[in-house]
Order: structure tokens, then C-alpha cells, then sequence
């Protein structure tokens, strides 16, 4: 009986080494180091989008305390500019700008041609 269980003992290790053994010699192929490399890739991008987020979060919320600092300190209400989705001022008065131009460039037809 005690050689049985060590019989299946043996088996099972043998089995657990090898499917070891071959999920580590697939990941020094060409193509599980590009798929460690495509994964390690995928979270570099995750973290950083996360950092950018928080750092912008972080802007306009310091932007805001100095816009109420102004006003409390001047008693002049500052222009707050919305900076939705990482847009700085100058963008948005650059885009209402190109949208003024664009409009005065439609003329009315003439009534004589």
C-alpha cells in the first residue's frame, strides 16, 4: 500500500514539474516574450493614463482655489475657463476664433449674379 501512494506521489509531481517545466520554456519563446512584453506594455499605458488623470485632477482643482483665492482676496471675479478633458484656455479661445473666422468666410449670395 505505502508503495502505491508513493507510486501516485511520484506521478502527480512528475505531471505538476512538467507542465511547469514547458509554461516556462513557452515563455522564452519569441513569442511568450511578446506577450510578457505586449502585458508589461499594457500596464506602463494603464499606469500612465492613471497619472495623467490624477495630475489633471489635480490642476483643475488647484486652478479653482486660486480662481477663489483672487476673487476673495480682489473681490473681482476671475473668467473661469472650463478645461474639460485637459483643454488649456488658450485652446478653447484659439477654437472660437477659427469658428469666427470660418463664419465671416460665408458671404451671402450677391442679388445681381
Amino acid at each position: 500500500m505505502k508503495r502505491m501512494f508513493w507510486l501516485g506521489v511520484g506521478i502527480a509531481a512528475g505531471v505538476a514539474l512538467s507542465r511547469k517545466a514547458s509554461s516556462t520554456a513557452r515563455q522564452a519563446t519569441p513569442a511568450g516574450l511578446a506577450s510578457n512584453l505586449g502585458d508589461a506594455m499594457r500596464e506602463l499605458a494603464s499606469a500612465a493614463g492613471a497619472f495623467g488623470a490624477e495630475v489633471r485632477a489635480g490642476m483643475t482643482e488647484r486652478e479653482q482655489e486660486l480662481h477663489d483665492t483672487v476673487t476673495q482676496r480682489t473681490g473681482v471675479p476671475t473668467r473661469h475657463v472650463e478645461t474639460s478633458r485637459g483643454r488649456h484656455a488658450y485652446s478653447a479661445y484659439s477654437a472660437d476664433r477659427a469658428a469666427d473666422r470660418a463664419a465671416r468666410q460665408v458671404r451671402a449670395p450677391r442679388a445681381d449674379g
